[in-house]
C-alpha cells in the first residue's frame, strides 16, 4: 500500500486520541498512553501500528492496521504481528501481565458487498478447538460521508473521498470543515496530502480527484503550491499532461479524429500526473520523518538517497530505517550504495 500505508500513519501519530475514540466501544473512558515503544533490540519489527490505552482504568492495547484491501493475506499480517508485538510486551513488561490486546484492520478498497464485522487467522489442526487470531474489519470505505464525519475528528475526514456516496458537493464540506479543524497549517497541509492520497485509490469510480485538487487550492489560495507535497505535483503534472494530451491529440486527429485524441492524451497525462503526485508525497513524509530524527532538512544527495531506496525497496522499508536506524548509522546507510538484492 505503499504511500496511503505511510501518510494515514504519520497521521495517526499526530492524533492518536482521534483515531482511538472511533475504535474503542462508545461511554467507555479512554486515555490514550502513548505508541508502543520496545526497548528490546532483538525484536526488529517495528511497532508503531499499536498505542497503549487505559479503558475504565485497565491497561490495554489497540493494534491499527491500515489496509489497501482485504486480500488473503492480511490475516496473517495481523497474527504475524500480533505475535511480535506480544513478544515485545512480554518482555519489557518483566514479569507483570501482558494487556490485552486487540487489533483492527482499517481497509481501504475492495468488494461491493458489505465486508464482515470480524476476521480471524486459525493454525489449530482441523476438527481441534479454534487458536489463533481474531481481529476487527472497519472497511472505510464502505462508510458513508455522514458515518465518517460522525466519528467527530478531521482525521477521519481524510477518508471521505473512499466513502459509497463522495460527491463534488459532499468533499467541497470536507475540505472546508479540514480548513478550520486543523491546528496548524502545517498539519492542514498533511491532512490535504492524505485526502488526495485517498482519493488516487478512487474504489467506487468516483474519479473526483481533479476536482479536489481544484477545491484544495481554491480553498487554501495557493497552500499546495507553498507546500513541496502532493497537491503541488498532481497540479503542475496534470497541466503538463493536459499540454501533452492536447498536443497528441492533435497529431491524432489528422489521422483517427481530433476529439478521440485528445481524451486518450489527457487520460495518460492524468494517470502519470497523479503517479508522480504520489511518489512526491512519499519523498516529502519519508523527508521530514528524516529532519525529526536528524535534526535537519536532509541534503540533495540524501534526498536522492531516499527517493531511490523508496522506489527499489519500497517506501515501508525505508520508513522503517528512518525510525530505527541511530542518527549516525542512518546517516552512513544512506551514503551506502544501493544494494537490492
Amino acid at each position: 500500500m505503499g504511500d496511503a500505508d505511510i501518510t494515514l500513519r504519520h497521521l495517526a501519530r499526530r492524533r492518536p486520541e482521534d483515531l482511538v475514540r472511533a475504535l474503542v466501544p462508545e461511554g467507555r473512558p479512554v486515555e490514550v498512553l502513548g505508541w508502543v515503544d520496545s526497548q528490546v533490540t532483538n525484536i526488529e519489527r517495528r511497532l508503531d501500528k499499536a498505542i497503549r490505552l487505559r479503558i475504565d482504568g485497565e491497561p490495554r492495547v489497540l493494534h491499527v492496521e491500515f489496509c489497501f484491501a482485504l486480500r488473503d493475506d492480511v490475516p496473517d499480517r495481523v497474527f504475524e504481528y500480533l505475535g511480535f508485538l506480544f513478544a515485545a510486551l512480554r518482555l519489557d513488561a518483566h514479569g507483570e501481565a501482558v494487556p490485552p490486546i486487540e487489533s483492527v484492520a482499517v481497509v481501504l478498497s475492495g468488494r461491493r458487498r458489505r465486508l464482515p464485522a470480524t476476521g480471524k487467522r486459525c493454525i489449530a489442526w482441523p476438527g481441534r478447538p479454534f487458536s489463533g487470531a481474531h481481529f476487527r474489519i472497519d472497511a472505510v470505505y464502505q462508510r458513508t460521508v455522514s458515518e465518517l464525519r460522525a466519528r467527530g475528528s478531521v482525521l477521519w475526514l481524510v477518508f471521505a473521498p473512499l466513502a459509497r456516496n463522495a460527491t463534488l458537493a459532499a468533499l467541497r464540506q470536507v475540505v472546508a470543515e479540514i480548513h478550520t479543524g486543523a491546528a496548524t497549517p502545517e498539519e492542514r497541509a498533511e491532512l490535504y496530502t492524505a485526502l488526495l492520497v485517498m482519493a488516487t485509490i478512487d474504489p467506487w469510480g468516483h474519479n473526483l480527484l481533479k476536482e479536489l485538487v481544484v477545491m484544495v487550492e481554491d480553498k487554501e489560495e495557493g497552500l499546495l503550491r507553498r507546500t513541496p507535497i502532493i497537491g503541488e505535483m498532481i497540479i503542475e503534472a496534470e497541466r503538463r499532461g493536459e499540454r501533452r494530451g492536447e498536443e497528441r491529440g492533435e497529431r491524432r486527429g489528422e489521422e483517427r479524429g481530433e476529439r478521440r485524441g485528445e481524451e486518450r492524451g489527457e487520460r495518460r497525462g492524468e494517470e502519470r500526473g497523479e503517479e508522480r503526485g504520489k511518489q512526491q508525497a512519499i519523498a516529502e513524509l519519508l523527508g521530514r520523518l528524516f529532519a525529526r530524527r536528524i535534526g535537519r532538512r536532509p541534503t540533495a544527495e540524501e534526498e536522492r538517497s531516499i527517493i531511490e531506496r523508496a522506489r527499489a525497496i519500497g517506501p515501508g522499508e525505508v520508513e522503517d530505517a528512518l525510525l530505527d536506524l541511530e542518527a549516525d548509522a542512518l546517516v552512513r546507510w544512506l551514503a551506502e550504495p544501493l544494494r537490492t538484492s
